[in-house]
């Protein structure tokens, strides 16, 4: 069995029931720690629509915080899901503006992790980061199936 993210009447994504379980409760997570709706439907009959403007603002921010974040439990929970969601903002037509992201930011502070032996992490450089996730996103597509 399987469950459709679709945009309109194309299909985005067709994963298996337990991958898409696990995707729609992440999706609540990072709805509720970037205070702002995905624009992801609920799942009704095996179907979800996508609201692609509100999706793009979702997206942008996922990205800002992302990038904002020195923390590296933070990032590594999220880097996953991501890369999931930058592959449905491509099949999408959503356009990411790489330069504006991968511009050095500060981190909130509440994201900061500090080290004793290191101090505290910086980020890193954009375009590192951003070819990073472009390419996680991309082994990542390839094994989500329409």
């Amino acid at each position: 069995m399987s469950q459709y993210f679709d945009l309109g009447d194309e299909t985005l994504w067709n994963p298996s029931n337990g991958a898409s379980r696990m995707f729609q409760r992440q999706v609540a997570v990072f709805e509720a720690e970037l205070e702002l709706p995905s624009g992801i439907g609920p799942m009704e009959n095996d179907e979800c629509q996508i609201s692609p403007d509100t999706f793009e603002i979702f997206v942008n921010a996922l990205l800002a915080k992302h990038r904002g974040s020195s923390h590296a439990i933070w990032l590594a929970l999220s880097e996953g899901f991501i890369a999931i969601v930058l592959v449905l903002a491509e099949r999408a037509g959503i356009k990411v503006d790489w330069a504006r992201h991968g511009a050095a930011l500060e981190a909130s502070p509440e994201d900061v992790q500090v080290s004793a032996v290191t101090g505290m992490s910086a980020p890193a450089e954009g375009g590192a980061w951003a070819a990073g996730l472009r390419e996680e996103a991309r082994k990542l597509g390839g094994r989500m199936p329409r």
